[in-house]
């Protein structure tokens, strides 16, 4: 059986870790045991982050309509309930940044929520 050598394969496959390893400090971008093994980290804390991210995301949502929902006289759990109530339903996404760009027309939201409680 003939002597194969996987030049050609080996350094496809090592061209492409290094490709995504460029930019680490040290020998992390230019050793290649070390920038594969970087690189499989940092694709792991990739994946784990593309979920973390959108927990901190809703949590800073709920901190901004916390907020604005304080500035109307009421709390978060009080306005979510109210908008429940009157049968509103606007995501929390949404409603941050009705919070934060339209004053007024998170102002006529909120009343909306008062009343849907009062009644």
């Amino acid at each position: 059986m003939p002597r194969v050598k996987g030049g050609v394969t080996t350094r496809a496959r090592k061209k492409k870790v290094f490709k995504r390893a460029k930019g680490y400090w040290g020998n992390k971008k230019n050793q290649f045991t070390e920038a594969n093994e970087q690189v499989r980290r940092s694709m792991r804390y990739a994946t784990r982050d593309r979920r973390t991210k959108k927990r901190e995301f809703r949590g800073l949502w709920i901190v901004r309509i916390n907020a604005a929902a304080r500035g109307n006289g009421l709390s978060y759990s009080q306005f979510i309930n109210g908008l429940k109530s009157a049968e509103i339903t606007i995501d929390r996404k949404v409603l941050a940044e009705i919070a934060v760009t339209d004053e007024k027309a998170f102002t006529e939201i909120a009343a909306i929520a008062k009343q849907a409680l009062a009644a």
